[in-house]
């Protein structure tokens, strides 16, 4: 199995772990302390050696940050992950924060006394994030020290080692673009922005721009290293030269010096000292590292990571390797979901079952390199925990007459793919179904829209909403966010949501998800990828439109759907989408599961 249903959480653990954290800022003079759930990368995936906030609270959620004083503690979390941190964190320990309506900033404001000296880890914040953090300090009249090296390290007993995952070749046929030409690019794009050179941070940047991948992180194939690529001549990568098989040396050197990591900090003072205007993005890279350049005599230029936006605009390789690994995944998911409607009405299923059940038709393509995340399998009220993670402590038997929610992905060397379906089991309620409905118009209506060249993902996400809206309810995630190839689930720079990224491009790939959940009782998400595409000039229109490619394949449950609530465009689009599956899906799997299939799939 790629995934764990161990209980790894023990609340118990936040107080004696945070006395010691508390004896250790005495020794240093600190009155404060910022945790935060980032390595040196600034990776939303980080390795066990990395997990310092879990260490230290016991939160195992992807984002969050501790706050430490002398006398009070807090961990900040966003919306998806409240239920999760009452759950997991001793609050009697360490109060909980819910981002917006908190901030890392108000609480440092109104917590620090005049004088306090509050300690931070250079390379845990980008540049971004160390201003916000030392303007808060400013505004209580306290002090930031920078360390040297991170206080939560010097407490942790039994650290795991930083990891060695191989690194592999990612053949030209499925990048679509030799990583001589994406070196080139790269380098026209320093020259344009007058720098002499760029320090690469990114592990998913460094993967795309080299054509290598990683095993360092759980799920997502990530070589954690650093690169700095010149404007002109080689570039040079930093990382650990035991990851490397013969092959992948062999590739690497062909483009790149190879250094050991202990060389990188070093070679950033060789940068200052020869006076270079580096690019570093300041939302992206650990502010130590400008530090460092500006400390040794360098300038910087504070820029996006150019690799950024060129990974997310996927080339026609790349777009076929989505569409085949999907038409894989979709198989599987028939597989699947034909086995849950044989096996659910027998009452003998739990949410771990569920779980290992799915892993094992993915596994049974032959193809899966990895899950794309631990799977959310969640029963009845753990289905109304958006990032619900299944343990041991947590199974819970499918409810009777309840919605189950299963969001799920798999890593294949062709495509990364996210997929939640919502579940009928026996009949749901007339507030399951209207709710249903609502969440499937949402869906809908991202996969229909029509949209001008410029547009961002804010400008869309209220589409997904407005029949949600409409009754007086929300969902407190965004909509979509970007996904990669073969590479992280979560991808940068665009999604759609409430807040403003970059305009939406061909080839971009994100997630369509809206959701609704009523804590304590259920919880409703259905997810599509898509691909941005061009889309087809109507007559008499005026501007340049795109589109959505819807690219999942599985049925959504009809049963679970208050069809008077669907208009006829709305029916007529699932109707498609649905013998869509049935005609590509259906000859790829066994007599019974296409079987199944047809009954699922039949027009509503």
């Amino acid at each position: 199995m790629f995934q764990s249903f161990d209980d790894e959480t023990d609340p118990t653990v936040g107080a004696p772990r945070l006395a010691r954290l508390r004896a250790e800022m005495r020794r240093r003079n600190l009155d404060a302390a910022v945790v935060p759930r980032a390595d040196e990368h600034q990776n939303e995936y980080v390795p066990p050696s990395a997990e310092r906030l879990r260490w230290l609270t016991g939160f195992t959620g992807s984002w969050g940050t501790a706050l430490v004083t002398a006398d009070a503690a807090a961990i900040l979390v966003d919306g998806r992950y409240t239920e999760q941190a009452r759950a997991q964190v001793d609050t009697a320990a360490f109060e909980i924060l819910v981002s917006p309506e908190a901030t890392i900033e108000h609480w440092l404001e109104r917590v620090l006394r005049p004088g306090a000296v509050l300690g931070i880890d250079p390379w845990m914040h980008t540049t971004d994030q160390l201003k916000k953090l030392e303007a808060a300090a400013t505004a209580a009249q306290a002090t930031v020290r920078l360390l040297d090296d991170n206080v939560v390290d010097a407490v942790w007993d039994g650290r795991p080692a930083p990891p060695l995952g191989r690194i592999s070749v990612q053949p030209l046929a499925l990048s679509g673009e030799a990583p001589q030409a994406k070196l080139g690019r790269v380098q026209e794009a320093l020259k344009k922005a007058r720098a002499d050179a760029m320090v690469l941070t990114q592990p998913d940047g460094i993967a795309w721009t080299f054509d290598i991948r990683g095993q360092d992180v759980a799920h997502t194939p990530l070589p954690l290293a650093f690169a700095v690529i010149p404007a002109e001549g080689r570039p040079r990568l930093f990382v650990d030269g035991r990851k490397f098989t013969n092959d992948s040396r062999a590739h690497v050197a062909e483009l790149a010096d190879i250094d050991e990591p202990a060389a990188f900090r070093p070679y950033l003072d060789t940068l200052g000292a020869a006076k270079s205007r580096v690019l570093v993005d300041p939302a992206s890279a650990a502010a130590a590292l400008a530090r460092r350049i500006e400390t040794a005599g360098g300038s910087i230029i504070a820029a996006a990571d150019p690799t950024i936006l060129m990974k997310a605009r996927k080339n026609a390789a790349e777009l076929a390797g989505a569409r085949a690994a999907h038409r894989r995944d979709g198989a599987a998911m028939a597989r699947f979901l034909a086995w849950f409607d044989r096996t659910a009405p027998t009452g003998n299923l739990d949410e771990i079952a569920v779980a290992r059940a799915l892993e094992g038709f993915r596994r049974d393509t032959g193809a899966l390199e990895d899950i794309s995340f631990p799977s959310i399998a969640g029963s009845g009220p753990n289905g109304a925990l958006p990032h619900y993670r299944v343990s041991t402590a947590t199974n819970r038997k499918l409810d009777e007459d309840s919605l189950f929610v299963i969001d799920s992905g798999g890593q294949y060397r062709d495509g990364t793919t996210d997929i939640t379906r919502t579940i009928a089991v026996g009949r749901p309620s007339a507030e399951m179904r209207a709710r249903f409905t609502d969440v499937l118009k949402g869906m809908i209506a991202i996969s229909r829209i029509r949209f001008p060249k410029g547009t961002s993902g804010v400008h869309i996400d209220a589409f997904a909403r407005k029949s949600l809206w409409d009754g007086g309810f929300d969902y407190d995630h965004g909509t979509g966010h970007g996904v990669g190839s073969f590479l992280s689930v979560h991808e940068g720079p665009c999604r759609i949501g409430k807040l403003m990224t970059p305009p939406l491009e061909p080839g971009m790939i994100l997630s369509n998800e809206p959701g609704y959940y009523k804590v304590g009782h259920f919880g409703i998400r259905i997810e599509n990828l898509v691909a941005v595409t061009d889309a087809e000039t109507l007559p008499g229109g005026e501007r340049p439109m795109m589109a959505f490619e819807t690219l999942t394949l599985a049925a959504i449950d009809r049963r679970a759907i208050d069809v008077e609530r669907l208009d006829a465009g709305e029916r007529a689009w699932l109707d498609a989408y649905h013998a869509r599956v049935r005609e590509e899906i259906g000859p790829l799997v066994d007599d019974d599961t296409r079987r199944w299939l047809g009954q699922a799939t039949a027009p509503l």
